[in-house]
């Protein structure tokens, strides 16, 4: 379907399921046995109301998030008037794409609520949760609360990540929380294990071989 009718058909569904209601009408009043063909027109209507407050518009979130108009999917975001109403595994996206949002931002008291809410709705796949909680622990070590970090990054390691380059920015950061508490033994353990993970991100790769220069530097 052309993405223009697509965004036509979200943007006005509840219109468009009362004008296809009061077509249904028109045909069961007005047509000879038009009751047998005015089913149509509202089980159409009835879907489009369903899949509103289902779904939304988080469909076409996607396709403006993947075409890079961040803009554009965040009022699309703020069109969600009853995000309590989504489906469940929507409603997880839903929370997880808003707390990038806000993180962008810099709200990361926003961001940090949000994840809780996608995390408590539950998450589709493993991998989703621990980046959730990959998320948690950034956020709560810039936020300056060090045992809260540590403990949601720890987490995010055992449950799964997505992708290697996730993985290795988690051990990344929990070395450089052991290093803040001196624990060096434990600092080196979580960086051979963030180099184990043979990241690809540029700026992940980076971070490793700065941070190589510093751990021949201390002591353990």
């Amino acid at each position: 379907m052309n993405f223009n009718v697509r965004r036509f058909i979200v943007f006005y569904r509840l219109p468009l399921a009362v004008a296809l209601l009061l077509f249904g009408l028109w045909i069961g009043f007005k047509v000879p046995h038009g009751w047998w063909m005015a089913w149509i027109p509202f089980l159409v209507a009835i879907l489009m109301v369903v899949a509103h407050f289902l779904i939304g518009p988080m469909t076409l979130i996607q396709t403006y998030v993947e075409q890079g108009d961040m803009e554009g999917a965040e009022k699309l975001m703020n069109r969600v008037k009853y995000p309590n109403l989504l489906y469940k595994p929507v409603r997880s996206s839903y929370y997880m794409l808003r707390a990038n949002f806000s993180t962008i931002g810099e709200d990361f008291d926003k961001a940090e609520a949000d994840l809780k809410k996608g995390l408590q709705t539950g998450m589709p796949e493993k991998e989703y949760e621990g980046t959730a909680y990959l998320q948690l622990g950034a956020i709560a070590q810039k936020k300056g609360n060090i045992k809260e970090a540590y403990e949601y990054l720890r987490k995010a390691v055992k449950i799964g990540l997505p992708d290697k380059d996730n993985e290795a920015t988690a051990y990344l950061q929990l070395s450089s929380i052991c290093i803040q508490r001196r624990d060096y033994k434990s600092a080196k353990l979580y960086f051979n294990k963030a180099k184990a993970c043979k990241a690809t991100n540029k700026q992940v790769v980076d971070q490793i071989k700065e941070m190589t220069k510093y751990m021949a530097r201390i002591p353990g």
